[in-house]
């Protein structure tokens, strides 16, 4: 796919973010690299041929107190190969996107892993 298409696909998914979510985000870059480094998988703790379809890095809503501003914004990667490899066709890519862009934004507001995996079970039980 070619990185403008997926871009697209990037934007298409922000904009179908409940509003309240998306109002509340602040401070935060979203990009999208091809694949993440070994240094970013060592950091996650992915080991070698294992999938990073996200990452984010910054410094949670949660975390935020008196004296903070001037700080650069917090970035949320999306890496495009494993998600085209995770997804198998360009018809999935989308429904990927949506779900890694959310897990990555949930950091963002202070959940982690655990947290952000209830999330997504009860977020997917709403869908069906």
């Amino acid at each position: 796919m070619r990185e403008e298409d997926f871009e697209k696909l990037i934007d298409q998914a922000l904009k179908e973010l409940p509003e309240k979510i998306f109002r509340e985000m602040e401070n935060v870059a979203i990009t999208v690299e091809k694949r993440p480094s070994s240094e970013q998988l060592r950091e996650t703790g992915i080991r070698s041929g294992g999938l990073l379809l996200g990452l984010y890095q910054g410094i949670p809503k949660t975390k935020w107190g008196r004296g903070f501003g001037g700080n650069l914004p917090d970035k949320i990667t999306i890496f495009q190969e494993p998600i085209e490899i995770l997804a198998g066709s360009e018809d999935r890519v989308l429904e990927i996107l949506k779900n890694t862009i959310f897990h990555e934004i949930a950091h963002h507001f202070g959940f982690d892993e655990k947290s952000i995996r209830e999330l997504e079970r009860k977020r997917t039980s709403k869908q069906k």
